[in-house]
């Protein structure tokens, strides 16, 4: 069971980046072009399985993602919506908010982010009077280091708030928060860690090879171009084995791995068949030893896959 503050939340949270097309959206990151029709058999799936709790940005699509989730959840009360403040946008973030909730149908977020850290100091205190109003019930920093997290912790100290969330990039492939120390930060501060990329966009799913590349011309491709995919394959090998084991597909292994290191994973998800497998996941108790084995796997890959946006976590 994982509580954020006082609230259970499911072991899983289902991201919606590839939802929408345009800007930063899923034609353009993912190669997909996903409609509400496409989505909506999803989203049922998932609040059927008791995965309540969505993520998005106002940044994916600019908007289109927000807008597509908003028509399943209006005048449902049994949904947990995540969604970002992204610096670069422009604007103040209570009006960036303001529209982020028009377009999803709610009258405050569950949890917000301020997406990445372009300036600590200035938007930090920006949340203040939006979580006193409720508008925003729980605030979480976004690809921040531990420096940038403490310092927006003690922003929100002196109104007596506090951070309740940190959303960052790791996975096997990536595990600089972990390296850093922010993950004990966070567990010894009550904050619930997402990891985000648990999947590294596919390339841990064993649907990707040499022979079978990621689509050309993404964000995705290009990371985990032939060389790379060819130097991952001890580390599927690996997953594929402990899989057998479990009865589990290499992405349930990379999902199950995120829940067992203490960090609440964010699927993204486009099919139904997704639902499955991360229902499947939560079901999964690795041991310490296969802990080990696909860390040390992972490991001599030499593989470290960061994205352009990100910097270091130390």
């Amino acid at each position: 069971m994982v509580k954020l503050q006082n609230e259970v939340i499911p072991p899983i949270a289902l991201g919606t980046w590839s939802w929408g097309t345009g800007f930063a959206g899923g034609d353009v990151v993912f190669g997909n072009h996903l409609t509400a029709a496409d989505l909506e058999p999803v989203f049922d799936a998932a609040m059927k399985a008791g995965l309540n709790l969505w993520d998005t940005a106002a940044v994916y699509g600019q908007g289109a993602s927000e807008t597509i989730l908003g028509e399943f959840t209006k005048g449902r009360d049994d949904v947990l919506i995540s969604t970002k403040f992204t610096p670069q946008l422009g604007g103040s973030v209570e009006d960036l908010l303001n529209s982020s909730l028009n377009r999803l149908g709610s009258d405050h977020a569950d949890i917000y982010w301020i997406h990445n850290p372009m300036d600590v100091k200035k938007w930090t205190p920006e949340l203040i009077p939006l979580m006193k109003s409720g508008k925003v019930k729980y605030a979480g920093v976004s690809n921040h280091n531990l420096e940038e997290i403490k310092l927006a912790q003690s922003i929100l100290a002196e109104e007596g708030l506090k951070i309740s969330a940190v959303q960052n990039h790791y996975s096997l492939l990536y595990r600089s928060s972990e390296e850093a120390g922010i993950i004990n930060y966070c567990n010894e501060n009550n904050i619930v860690f997402f990891s985000y990329m648990i999947l590294e966009q596919g390339a841990l799913t064993d649907k990707y090879n040499v022979k079978n590349p990621l689509p050309s011309g993404t964000r995705r491709g290009e990371a985990f171009n032939e060389d790379v995919l060819a130097k991952l394959e001890g580390l599927v090998h690996v997953m594929k084995e402990i899989g057998h084991t479990h009865d589990a597909t290499t992405a349930q292994i990379a999902t199950a791995w995120a829940i067992a290191k203490g960090t609440v994973p964010i699927i993204g998800v486009t099919k139904t068949s997704h639902i499955d497998d991360a229902v499947s996941a939560a079901g999964i108790t690795l041991t310490v030893q296969e802990i080990q084995d696909l860390e040390a796997a992972a490991k001599e890959t030499g593989i470290v896959i960061s994205g352009d946006w990100e910097k270091s976590m130390h």
